[in-house]
């Protein structure tokens, strides 16, 4: 697949303790193939400093394409994507949380698969490869396994890490996709729907992880694993 832009879609809700890192280490990557890069970012209605932050970098660094979306409520994650997506020109789109998590310097290792013509999707998986990976919570790691084994069991996949942030689409893929879900959802929805396209190639590949606790700004909860479990549900049974 022949890639001149990719897309890079970030959601963010008071991430004003590490938006401007996280755009530092995007606009620091160099893309293999010269691809250029867009940054599309969705304030999905922040309380805290974060959308004067990101102004103030845009204004410090006018040679990028970086966009800012504000929303005019709080939505959700899910929503946030869904006007990324919408308004993404690149021909790959990339999810990218807003937190200091995932590390773009990772990027160049999920296009591969698409730039070599064997992958349609690429997915970032924490629980494979050498990358750095830190230690933290026992029931969240199984949490996240028990979502990837019962969504594998109905989209008939072999994913090992479905819930991951990193995954990179061929963007006329990802638009032809109708989404619904506007919270945390995204994940097992987008999966559900894009294992049903007839002669889909998906791929996964070892990223590394930097997880952060409930103290570092951590917003994911036991509620949302159990939305997930619905949305799973949902969407390989109930909302076909």
């Amino acid at each position: 697949m022949s890639i001149e832009k990719l897309s890079i879609i970030i959601p963010a809700y008071n991430e004003g303790a590490t938006i401007k890192e996280l755009l530092n280490k995007i606009i620091n990557v160099d893309l293999i193939d010269n691809i250029q890069k867009e940054i599309i970012i969705i304030d999905d209605c922040s309380l805290d400093n974060t959308i004067e932050i990101i102004k103030q970098f845009i204004r410090e660094n006018p040679e990028e394409n970086i966009y800012l979306i504000e929303q005019a409520v709080n939505q959700g994650k899910g929503a946030a994507l869904h006007c990324g997506i919408k308004e993404a020109g690149g021909d790959a789109i990339i999810i990218q949380d807003a937190d200091l998590e995932y590390d773009p310097e990772d990027y160049n290792v999920l296009l591969k698969p698409l730039i070599n013509g064997a992958a349609d999707v690429v997915y970032g998986s924490r629980f494979m490869g050498g990358k750095p990976h830190r230690i933290l919570f026992f029931w969240h790691s199984i949490g996240n396994k028990f979502l990837t084994y019962i969504s594998n069991m109905f989209t008939n996949l072999n994913l090992t890490d479905m819930e991951t942030c990193y995954k990179i689409f061929r963007a006329d893929i990802l638009k032809k996709l109708d989404l619904r879900e506007k919270k945390f959802g995204f994940e097992p929805e987008v999966t559900a729907k894009i294992s049903r396209i007839p002669k889909i190639r998906i791929y996964e590949v070892g990223i590394s992880y930097y997880g952060r606790v409930y103290e570092e700004g951590k917003k994911i909860n036991a509620s949302d694993g159990f939305h997930a479990i619905w949305c799973v549900l949902k969407y390989n049974l109930f909302s076909r």
